[in-house]
């Protein structure tokens, strides 16, 4: 295809150059920037030599000359002269050997050089004439001109040395002769010189711009070539017919080179590795070469190992000449070094935690999909390990996240100690742990596994100065039996894991079918649950609390309940938890705030409605404005609202709970603290804290009038303690006549119980207060029971000499129930002897007898412990 012509191509306009630039006497950024004044300088370097022996024998010459004329001024004069010169000269050739000066510098000091020495030159040359003889002075002319050709010739290449040199010599001549004809004369000369130095420095400018500029002269490709070699990723190679290397750029040579071994001359295949991982490199380099086919994008690396690992993406490509003769291989490569870190670094963050080394959950999910996946063959087990940490969120809370990072990378080793080379450990976020055990399912080895591995992460970890306690806990599936693909493992696992920790925490748990159902039904109450509250199926019950002195209903606590459209009522133990896990239970405890203090409304104004707030509910900052919103609806006053609060709200030991005492004693309600005892067991927040009223927890109620029971004293203290704090005391669970009596006797200011009936719908809480006139009246028994057990079992029973079978009922440690006996008279007050376990009797009275059933009474306590280590204790359940 040919060439365009130059009135084609697009005009491209910059700054024209000014004289010294275009000399290379100062830098700018015109067009002169294209001109190799470096090439210029280094040919003055190349020829200097030759002008500094010029130099020497024309300073010899004279100088011996003028030594043999014995005039000593002479002599001193030309010996001082010619010494200059060749200091001079030798300067100059020191200088332009330095290659860390620029170009510029460089011309200027020729410039600097050539006046110096066309001053000396021309005074040796003055210095001739003095000579005795007409060979002399003729002989010392030459000497004194052959050196003035020499340095112009030397100076040539420097348009701007070459001038400065002989306008110094025009200068010397209007010195030593003053202004004569032959002075004009050179000054004219140098004046042609002057124009003729500008237009070829002017024309030096404007042919290398056009080299520089044209695309098909090899200037410009060459310095972009080496532009790129030198300061790009890239580089060039080249090969003889053989397939020996001829060419590598230096870069690249002086690499490969670490190894002690020059590549030039190598064979191509012995320089370079493949990468056979790499895809489309099914055919290698030395197919390649024997088949003269061209090549690229192959990925490779230096045969020799070095020291830093490098990577090379090549191409290639045979050359043919003109006459189709095949030359060798040329071809080019760039970096990939830089490029296969990040990727591997990439890698490194898409596959394995940033914390702690462990592989990530991507890698664990495919791991396991590669574990189950077995298409041919025997299939081999696959187990599952689901670990969490507990008690971690204590150690970030209290401690620091950097605190908990450091005790994650110590969780991540013991955890890679313990397992060892059975197994796969990842990492899936936070504090929780998997465990992928391939061909694993040893009923024996895989709870020894995981109680290892308990036991390892459950030992102390010191940390900055602090000794730190944590626990975990497993929880274990199985494939194939417990999921054929790696969802329902996990999923499976997550239950098992739920169950270990519903367990008590740091155990391990295997996954089983209930589990699974379990979830389901969990599952469908929490849909069950956001249809009830749309739907009104919640609904309140209320039940009494009583002046222990009066006997006088002063208020009443809201209970939920739920009656279920098809489950019918569902227990609120049941269903709360659900709520809370859910996040509901703000909706619902809402509902019921709203709705307690409606019906409320309707009650006389000393009686008071307590409502239960949940710990989710109080660590919303929200909630004194939901209370002041519900209290300002129903028009009530707020002292008659009685906030019940557990004691796991301190849980927390942050300001936000101060904060929120304060805002909810700024509104006027009351604050009850609930199931005092069974929570946090502190009484350090006793002292800030600003409840009214401690309840009491019902498990210090039950029993309290038994002989022997401790509780009592426990009740007393509690009553003590909040009396000296100004506080009121709820007896809660009081069921029992005796039980009234006993708290009224240690000073309790309030009972709530079934003593006084079972919670009450709204409107029933009207009728008992309008019945009773407001005092409420105790029902059940007398006195209190101890407790006993249900169950179906088969007995000896001895009356007289006569033995026979009854069945067990009921029995507790003061007596039991029996049936299947029959009398033709009243029986009560008859001893017997019954066999309750095998070889021991225990002596009994009847004491009532009726529809068949029988109760007895021991004549001694019995220990009804002993019955849970001779019976199933699956056979037995509590006593209502």
């Amino acid at each position: 295809m040919a060439r365009s012509s130059d009135s084609s191509r697009p005009t491209t306009h910059v700054r024209a150059s000014s004289l010294p630039e275009a000399l290379g006497l100062a830098r700018g950024d015109g067009p002169a920037e294209a001109v190799d004044f470096m090439g210029q300088v280094r040919q003055l370097a190349t020829i200097w030599p030759f002008a500094l022996f010029a130099h020497v024998a024309t300073a010899f010459t004279i100088g011996l000359l003028t030594f043999l004329s014995e005039d000593l001024t002479r002599i001193r004069h030309v010996f001082t002269q010619a010494g200059a010169m060749m200091v001079l000269s030798l300067v100059m050739l020191v200088l332009l050997a330095l290659r860390s000066r620029t170009a510029q510098q460089q011309i200027r000091v020729a410039v600097v050089v050539g006046i110096g020495q066309a001053v000396l030159v021309g005074a040796l040359l003055w210095e001739t004439q003095y000579l005795p003889g007409q060979n002399s002075q003729t002989t010392a002319a030459i000497a004194a001109l052959g050196a003035i050709s020499a340095t112009g010739i030397a100076l040539y290449p420097v348009r701007a040395a070459l001038f400065g040199f002989c306008a110094a010599l025009t200068a010397m001549v209007f010195v030593l002769v003053g202004p004569t004809t032959g002075a004009l004369i050179a000054s004219g000369c140098l004046f042609i010189l002057a124009v003729a130095t500008r237009r070829m420095a002017l024309l030096d400018v404007a042919q290398a711009q056009k080299s520089f500029t044209d695309p098909g002269n090899g200037v410009m490709a060459e310095r972009l070539i080496r532009e790129f070699e030198t300061q790009g990723t890239g580089w060039f190679w080249q090969t003889d017919r053989d397939g020996r290397l001829t060419y590598l750029s230096e870069k690249v040579a002086e690499v490969m080179a670490e190894a002690g071994h020059s590549p030039i001359g190598s064979p191509l295949t012995d320089a370079f590795q493949m990468d056979t991982t790499a895809p489309g490199t099914e055919r290698t380099l030395g197919f390649h070469l024997s088949s003269r086919t061209g090549f690229s994008d192959y990925t490779v690396r230096p045969a020799m190992r070095l020291a830093v690992e490098r990577w090379w993406s090549i191409s290639g490509r045979p050359v043919i000449d003109d006459a189709g003769r095949f030359q060798g291989f040329i071809g080019s490569g760039a970096d990939l070094t830089e490029k296969r870190r990040a990727e591997a670094e990439i890698t490194r963050l898409a596959l394995y935690d940033g914390l702690t080394g462990l592989a990530n959950r991507q890698r664990m999910r495919a791991s396991l999909d590669q574990s189950l996946n077995q298409p041919v063959g025997p299939y081999r087990p696959t187990t599952l390990f689901l670990l969490d940490l507990d008690r971690f969120k204590a150690v970030n809370d209290t401690l620091g996240h950097q605190t908990g990072d450091a005790l994650l990378k110590q969780v991540a080793q013991r955890l890679l100690r313990a397992v060892g080379d059975a197994g796969l450990v990842g990492r899936l976020g936070g504090d929780e742990f998997q465990v992928i055990l391939p061909g694993e399912n040893e009923a024996d080895r895989l709870p020894d596994l995981a109680r290892e591995i308990i036991g390892s992460l459950s030992q102390p970890y010191s940390i900055g100065g602090n000794t730190i306690s944590i626990g975990c806990s497993i929880g274990v599936a199985i494939a194939p039996q417990d999921g054929r693909d790696s969802e329902t493992l996990v999923r499976n696992a997550d239950l098992a894991l739920y169950a270990a920790k519903a367990d008590g925490r740091g155990v391990h748990r295997f996954y089983r079918e209930e589990l699974l159902q379990g979830a389901k039904n969990r599952k469908q109450m929490e849909d069950d649950l956001r249809h009830a509250l749309v739907q009104n199926q919640f609904h309140l019950v209320y039940q009494p609390v009583v002046c222990t002195e009066s006997a006088r209903l002063v208020g009443f606590e809201a209970l939920l309940r739920w009656e279920h459209p098809d489950r019918g009522p569902i227990s609120p133990a049941d269903f709360i938890p659900v709520a809370e896990d859910c996040g509901m239970i703000e909706q619902i405890g809402e509902w019921v705030l709203r709705t307690a203090c409606l019906e409320a409304a309707k009650w006389p104004s000393h009686v008071r409605v307590g409502v239960n707030v949940s710990t989710i509910q109080f660590a919303n900052p929200a909630l004194p404005s939901i209370i002041a919103n519900a209290i300002a609806r129903a028009g009530i006053p707020a002292s008659r609202l009685e906030l019940e609060i557990t004691e796991s709200v301190f849980l927390d030991e942050s300001d936000s709970a101060d904060a929120m005492f304060k805002a909810l004693k700024g509104l006027g309600v009351r604050l009850a603290l609930d199931d005092f005892g069974t929570g946090y067991s502190s009484l350090g927040y006793l002292k800030s804290a600003p409840f009214d009223k401690i309840k009491i927890d019902q498990s210090f109620v039950r029993g309290a009038a038994i002989t022997d029971s401790r509780n009592a004293p426990i009740i007393h203290a509690i009553v003590t303690l909040a009396s000296t704090l100004g506080m009121e005391t709820t007896a809660e669970g009081v069921e029992t006549l005796d039980e009234i009596e006993l708290i009224r006797t240690l000073g309790c200011s309030h009972i709530q119980g079934y003593v006084y009936g079972k919670p009450v719908r709204a409107p029933d809480v009207l009728v008992m207060l309008r019945d009773g006139n407001g005092i409420a009246t105790p029902l059940g028994y007398r006195t209190s029971r101890p407790p006993r057990l249900t169950l179906m079992r088969n007995a000896l029973i001895a009356i007289g000499q006569n033995v026979g079978e009854v069945r067990l009922r009921n029995i507790s440690a003061s007596g039991a129930m029996i049936d299947g006996l029959d009398f033709n008279r009243d029986p009560v007050g008859v001893a017997v002897r019954l066999e309750i376990i095998e070889g021991e009797q225990v002596a009994a009275t009847i004491r009532w007898a009726r529809d068949g059933k029988v109760g007895l009474e021991f004549a001694k306590r019995f220990d009804i412990e002993r019955l849970n280590t001779v019976v199933d204790p699956m056979r037995f359940k509590k006593a209502g």
